[in-house]
């Protein structure tokens, strides 16, 4: 959702999220769906929206084999029969918003790779594109998202160069910008994800409802018109 903005009244939306974070996916489309009920309502304002990396388990090895439950219950150490109630809620959560989940099929998986993706994606112009899709991927489909060949496929079907994407996965700037993201999360204090920040100044945390988004929105595009007073949303 990264694009060109018309001249005007501009949101503009930080969000910090990881791949392997289903919070995240289910935030997105909650999120999603907020931007366009707003947009009917003010199509004059622009919402400007760059996604920024965060690894909710950066321990997780380059060579884990393993699903999602295994993870969680060998490497977290995680009771199974709690991981299974946990997940299987979260599956329920995703199907009443059009998410599937099939954490049984999910290879769990450094995401390191693919944020440096994600980074190649927003240089292009297709970061939302490409988000989508491998979240889809990662949580549906049972893709790996530490195998270049798989990432290179995926960010292909969604609007980038297999060959770009290749390139990236070994290209140390986007390594950095990935690092950039996750010392910056750090400075803000932000511990979970997704983490919403709009115009630099106003938090959200959490994968609220698309209700709660668009109420954010009218507060934020308030306080900027001078309609309410400045303050923590």
């Amino acid at each position: 959702m990264n694009e060109t903005l018309p001249a005007g009244e501009t949101i503009r939306v930080d969000i910090w999220s990881d791949i392997a974070c289903p919070w995240c996916y289910l935030g997105k489309h909650r999120f999603d769906a907020a931007v366009r009920a707003f947009r009917e309502q003010h199509p004059g304002v622009a919402v400007e929206v760059e996604s920024h990396s965060f690894e909710l388990a950066p321990d997780t090895p380059l060579d884990f084999s393993g699903s999602e439950i295994d993870f969680l219950v060998r490497h977290k150490g995680m009771p199974a029969a709690q991981v299974e109630q946990m997940l299987g809620q979260m599956t329920e959560l995703g199907a009443t918003e059009d998410v599937e989940f099939r954490f049984r099929d999910v290879k769990h998986a450094n995401t390191q790779r693919a944020h440096r993706v994600l980074h190649l994606a927003r240089d292009r112009g297709v970061q939302a594109e490409v988000q989508e899709r491998l979240f889809r991927a990662y949580f549906a489909e049972g893709e790996n998202m530490s195998d270049a060949d798989a990432l290179a496929r995926l960010g292909a079907e969604a609007g980038l160069d297999a060959d770009e994407v290749r390139a990236a996965l070994d290209d140390e700037a986007y390594g950095e910008a990935v690092q950039r993201d996750i010392v910056r999360a750090r400075q803000l204090g932000i511990t979970g994800v997704p983490f919403f920040l709009l115009d630099g100044q106003y938090g959200v945390s959490g994968a609220q409802s698309a209700e709660a988004f668009a109420n954010v929105f009218d507060q934020v595009l308030g306080f900027q018109r001078g309609d309410a007073p400045a303050g923590t949303v």
